[in-house]
């Protein structure tokens, strides 16, 4: 018996392989996925400024790291002693303004450099509300917990968002022509907009992607919002949030994105490799049984001979700290 309508996903023109150079940036979906790469050993680079929710301070980073461009010292602000940047997600923290400005450039100079020599940027969109300072109009990518006083919401149109990624991928096919784009709609649930705003929002977000995906040929669209909406309708498939998905729906969706974006030969790659971190994770009973010993002996022989074409050095010494004998 069939359970649900399974949305058919066309498999990627440019599949990422583990020689793939990635830059994942957005919302949420963007730190997951990007996350699972990174752990079956793809090079990814993941948020480098955090998470960031919405499409203009997307492009402005984006932009910035195309141009070089310098971080504007009037959007620092200081709260119990720390400095947060507008432009940056809380993650990006520091205890002066100095000390602020050279951790954002040396991200910012990765992102270029991901750029330039990459193969493919995920870009998930998380939002179309924005917050914009009432003394200059710039769109911040995180209110850093200032007074609401300080800013004007509102909801950006979609004409508006077109412009402005219309520029940035004619800026980025200039200037990096091996880059691919995938772009994504983040299912993580705004609802502290509002459950109708937030449909409204992310409305205007596919929307976006169609006619960005329909433009450009460098260009394309994988569907994490409508598998988690439409496959996964269900509230068990969410974290206890009610607004992420549970991990069971990642693992759901990386299924997805495997299928979709690997060759066949990467799909082994991959299932191999996910083999190997299930291992790592057993935790024995007896840590100093025969067994045991055994299992992590094994365990490092596979590490070692994979290790010429994946890096593996973290988790040998790892191992090799535990000293299991050969045998």
């Amino acid at each position: 018996m069939q359970w649900f309508t399974p949305i058919s996903i066309p498999e990627s023109p440019f599949p990422i392989s583990h020689q793939s150079k990635i830059l994942s940036m957005g919302s949420c979906f963007a730190q997951t996925i990007g996350q699972k790469l990174v752990d079956h050993k793809f090079n990814c680079l993941v948020n480098p400024f955090g998470t960031i929710f919405n499409p203009y301070s997307l492009v402005k980073l984006l932009e910035g790291a195309l141009l070089r461009d310098h971080f504007e010292e009037a959007e620092i602000i200081e709260r119990d002693g720390l400095f947060f940047h507008y432009s940056s997600h809380s993650d990006l923290v520091a205890d002066s303004k100095e000390a602020l400005v050279q951790k954002l450039l040396a991200q910012r100079n990765l992102v270029q450099e991901y750029l330039e020599s990459g193969t493919h940027l995920i870009l998930t969109l998380g939002t179309a509300w924005v917050y914009e300072l009432e003394d200059s109009g710039e769109t911040v990518a995180n209110c850093h917990k200032q007074a609401a006083s300080k800013f004007t919401k509102r909801l950006l149109t979609l004409e508006e968002m077109k412009d402005k990624l219309w520029l940035l991928f004619d800026n980025l096919s200039r200037v990096c022509p091996g880059l691919n784009i995938i772009l994504t709609v983040s299912p993580v649930r705004h609802i502290k907009d509002g459950i109708p705003e937030n449909q409204l929002s992310k409305s205007l977000l596919r929307v976006l992607c169609h006619e960005l995906e329909k433009g450009n040929s460098r260009v394309s669209y994988f569907p994490a919002y409508e598998i988690l909406i439409d496959e996964l309708r269900d509230y068990r498939f969410y974290a206890k949030d009610l607004i992420h998905p549970s991990q069971e729906a990642e693992n759901y969706i990386w299924e997805k994105w495997q299928a979709s974006n690997f060759s066949i030969e990467t799909q082994q790659k991959t299932t191999l490799i996910q083999k190997i971190i299930q291992e790592l994770a057993h935790r024995p009973l007896n840590p100093k049984s025969e067994a045991n010993l055994k299992f992590l002996n094994n365990l490092l022989q596979k590490l070692e001979r994979l290790n010429g074409e994946f890096d593996f050095s973290k988790e040998i010494k790892r191992i090799k700290s535990l000293n299991p004998p050969r045998v």
